[in-house]
């Protein structure tokens, strides 16, 4: 049952990390390829990285805008309802109202396929950086506007992309609506990666005692289009519990619900916290 009721005391959960490139095809059969792995070795909850079924180089076409019940969702619901899990996608780029421009979604799929949520990405990566100027998120980009935390079959899932992470007080504003598990499906860069990616999602785990789930892309994409990889879970006390290695792979942990609940209460620095959030 979901977080609003009873809820699972623990859950094995599975990051993914993929090189996705502008091969839709084979970027999808990756993706099911390693959700199945995970949910051989026993995941109840698997997620993707951002831009799981496709990540372009700059100058490369853009595909077709998607929605929320197109064709990659629909096949990627089958997924889930084939195995049973919790599925999250971590983005795709879905149509919007907004001339030229596509939402960066995040869609989260039940153990039967339905649209448990949708999430799109509220900040977006505009960055001046030498040789990275070209990653100007906006261009082709429509914010979300919308704080989405997730009733998942285990609990409450606080939903965000990638940048995301830089800004803890949205982190704090799904912890404050109940959320237990971030979630953090990336495509960040090998450049600001090897400083700041490990560091930024201990952070958001200590700062809310929550776990952090934070399946990533990795590796070279195509011409100038690099990312850090390093998928990952961290606990609520800011250790990892499991990093993908090199390359295309997994991470899997346990979710251990009841322990987060010990920590929460013996820290209590959610209940301590005075400043106003929103």
């Amino acid at each position: 049952m979901a977080e609003a009721g009873l809820r699972a005391a623990k859950v094995l959960a599975a990051v993914v990390q993929m090189t996705s490139t502008a091969d839709v095809e084979r970027n999808l059969a990756t993706a099911e390829r390693l959700v199945a792995e995970a949910a051989a070795r026993g995941a109840g909850f698997v997620g993707l990285p951002e831009n799981f079924a496709f990540l372009r180089s700059a100058g490369d076409p853009a595909p077709e805008a998607q929605t929320v019940d197109g064709p990659w969702v629909r096949r990627m619901a089958d997924v889930a309802r084939k195995h049973g899990i919790t599925l999250l996608l971590g983005s795709v780029p879905e149509r919007s109202a907004e001339a030229g421009k596509v939402h960066n979604t995040s869609v989260l799929l039940g153990p039967d396929g339905a649209v448990l949520a949708v999430y799109r990405k509220i900040h977006l990566f505009d960055i001046d950086l030498p040789g990275l100027e070209h990653l100007k998120e906006s261009r082709e980009v429509a914010a979300g506007q919308d704080v989405v935390v997730a009733q998942a079959p285990f609990g409450a899932l606080g939903m965000t992309i990638c940048y995301d992470v830089r800004f803890p007080e949205l982190y704090r504003a799904l912890t404050r609506r109940g959320a237990r598990v971030l979630a953090v499906p990336a495509a960040f860069t090998d450049r600001t990666g090897k400083d700041h990616w490990e560091v930024l999602l201990r952070a958001r785990a200590i700062e809310n005692l929550a776990y952090v789930l934070a399946p990533a892309q990795v590796g070279v994409h195509g011409k100038g289009r690099a990312s850090h990889g390093h998928a990952m879970i961290v606990d609520p006390w800011g250790a990892v519990l499991a990093q993908a290695a090199d390359g295309e792979g997994l991470a899997l942990a346990e979710l251990d619900f009841d322990r987060q609940d010990r920590l929460r209460r013996e820290l209590p620095a959610l209940a301590h916290a005075r400043l106003p959030i929103e």
